[in-house]
């Protein structure tokens, strides 16, 4: 039986099962707002077929949101309505999105000190209790932020992460599900591999036939919830409540610090750019360069390694992909 009940619920399912059997399926990004706008038309429209009238009423912004949280809650129709017009379903055109706000966030920038503090932190963790969530805590932790802080890639493609996807043999990362669905691989240090190595070897014998290479006692990928109010919980420990950091910003520091160790030879700059473009998954090497310019360390440091020429390479985009 359907979960879905407005006049296009067929549509809606179709829809689910492609995303599912393509592994692009997230309960929150899609689901939950999709079931909304089921609902909502089913009361406003009752046994209507989808029309444009129904996703520009919801996609309108309302008055308690913010163009980015708007963005968010519709980006799912969006996606929807793509789908159905791919496959001649549909005439029905997608809502033109807000454009988020700018960011104000500005991320942290690490020391050594902080960096070798934190990670000690996460290797001193103690199982508070006898429990596999709290066992697993403490094998989980000291490699799951390294993993981070040593390939920079999002804190999301490191939580859905599946077992298949991590190469131990050879040290690859086969990132399937990231920022925009957008495959790419991610070649690690040899350390990092060691690593991982070792975590799988623990988990296997807490947690056997894993699905998720980082999962949780019940079977799941760590939520996002997880990830901060852990990398919180360790950060304040380590350096107090004063230095404010998040777990994404380990992401910047491995930019910046990449950057800044290549050489001023334009060439092999430029080369050496391209791949980490890739490598952390941006889609063109546009998106990377309005990606470094909004992170102020990377501006400075590519500033100064392209002299000029960044401002006339730096191009005007929309929505970043960081």
């Amino acid at each position: 039986m359907s979960s879905y009940i407005s006049g296009f619920s067929d549509l809606i399912e179709q829809y689910e099962k492609y995303q599912k059997a393509s592994d692009s399926w997230s309960d929150h990004a899609h689901g939950l707002n999709i079931r909304y706008f089921d609902r909502y038309c089913a009361l406003h429209y009752p046994g209507q077929p989808l029309c444009q009238e129904m996703v520009d009423e919801w996609c309108r912004k309302r008055e308690t949101e913010t163009n980015t949280s708007c963005f968010t809650r519709t980006g799912g129709i969006r996606s929807f309505i793509r789908y159905l017009r791919d496959r001649g379903l549909t005439t029905v055109e997608p809502a033109l999105p807000p454009k988020p706000e700018g960011r104000t966030y500005i991320p942290h920038a690490f020391t050594d000190e902080e960096l070798r503090r934190f990670f000690n932190e996460c290797d001193r963790i103690v199982p508070l209790r006898p429990e596999l969530k709290y066992k697993m805590k403490k094998i989980t932790c000291p490699v799951f932020f390294r993993l981070l802080y040593s390939s920079g890639i999002r804190t999301t493609e490191a939580r859905y992460l599946k077992r298949e996807d991590v190469d131990l043999e050879h040290g690859v990362l086969n990132i399937r599900k990231s920022k925009g669905y957008d495959q790419h691989y991610v070649a690690l240090h040899k350390s990092m591999t060691e690593l991982l190595k070792q975590y799988d070897k623990a988990a296997e014998t807490i947690r056997p036939d894993r699905t998720y290479f980082f999962e949780t006692p019940n079977g799941k990928y760590y939520s996002r919830q997880w990830v901060t109010q852990t990398f919180q919980c360790l950060w304040k420990k380590a350096n107090g409540k004063q230095n404010k950091a998040v777990a994404y910003d380990l992401r910047h520091n491995y930019a910046a610090t990449n950057i800044d160790r290549w050489a001023d030879d334009t060439f092999e700059f430029d080369q050496k750019l391209h791949y980490l473009s890739k490598s952390m998954g941006h889609r063109s090497i546009e998106s990377t360069l309005y990606y470094y310019s909004i992170t102020p360390c990377l501006a400075d440091i590519l500033l100064k390694k392209t002299e000029n020429s960044f401002n006339e390479l730096l191009p005007e985009v929309g929505h970043e992909e960081n």
